[in-house]
């Protein structure tokens, strides 16, 4: 069975994390080298980090510093547009990349991502908003703008191309520490058969669980873990009480 694994995201925004709500409310949460070591301490099984300025040479820079201090996978994206906006980040630390605009209008740079690195290298994620009638509509530029494809078929797409991993992450939870999605999440996980990432809204130990037992590969957390006592050290031991396969602990 796939061991399940907790990733802490974080949002870089001109030299410092930000925490953000319905992607909005800017929030100060802290030093990017010192946040990651003390993930990296509390034994986070990957870290995401996602330059929301887009600004990839301010990425590279902090990659390097916490490459020097944690011993994690790190995935990193924001502003990626060309095949040497990955490389930079790559050389930079990053083991994995993560595009979300790029993956609506340029499919053949995600290719040549998958050919040059291999396709555990690369995540696309996907940022989802929910319209009055219940549907989803997928969205670009941190949210700014409404893309015309379908969610299913985005997904779909992606998938068939050969992305390694898909983070889905829902801009009405975001911030909101009420729990997951769970209609979305399952909505995908029944046409997806790509490793999913979950990501937007988790406020408990128990809203975790919840989407591990639905199948998702890894859960994304932000707010769960810069409010309040809470780490990946505390959720996996809450986690293990229920079997839930993890990485380490």
């Amino acid at each position: 069975m796939l061991k399940k694994r907790i990733i802490p995201v974080e949002l870089l925004r001109n030299g410092r994390l930000v925490k953000t709500v319905k992607f909005d409310e800017f929030r100060d949460v802290g030093d990017p080298v010192k946040s990651s070591q003390v993930y990296s301490d509390q034994d986070a099984d990957e870290l995401i980090l996602l330059n929301i300025t887009q600004n990839i040479i301010e990425t590279a820079k902090f990659l390097e510093e916490i490459t020097k201090k944690c011993f994690m996978p790190i995935a990193a994206g924001g502003g990626i547009t060309t095949i040497k906006d990955a490389q930079i980040l790559f050389k930079h630390g990053a083991d994995k990349v993560i595009v979300n605009t790029a993956a609506y209008s340029d499919l053949p740079l995600l290719i040549a991502i998958i050919d040059r690195w291999g396709s555990q290298s690369l995540i696309v994620s996907i940022d989802v908003s929910q319209l009055p009638d219940m549907q989803y509509i997928t969205k670009s530029e941190c949210g700014k703008k409404n893309e015309k494809i379908d969610l299913i078929q985005h997904v779909k797409l992606m998938s068939d191309i050969g992305v390694g991993e898909i983070m889905i992450n829902s801009i009405d939870n975001d911030g909101v520490m009420n729990g997951y999605d769970l209609i979305l999440i399952k909505k995908i996980l029944s046409i997806c058969k790509t490793p999913l990432i979950v990501c937007g809204g988790a406020g408990s130990f128990t809203d975790l669980k919840e989407v591990f037992e639905l199948g998702v590969s890894a859960a994304a957390c932000g707010s769960l873990f810069n409010f309040g006592d809470n780490n990946p050290l505390r959720a996996k031991a809450f986690l293990k009480n229920y079997n839930i396969p993890l990485k380490k602990i």
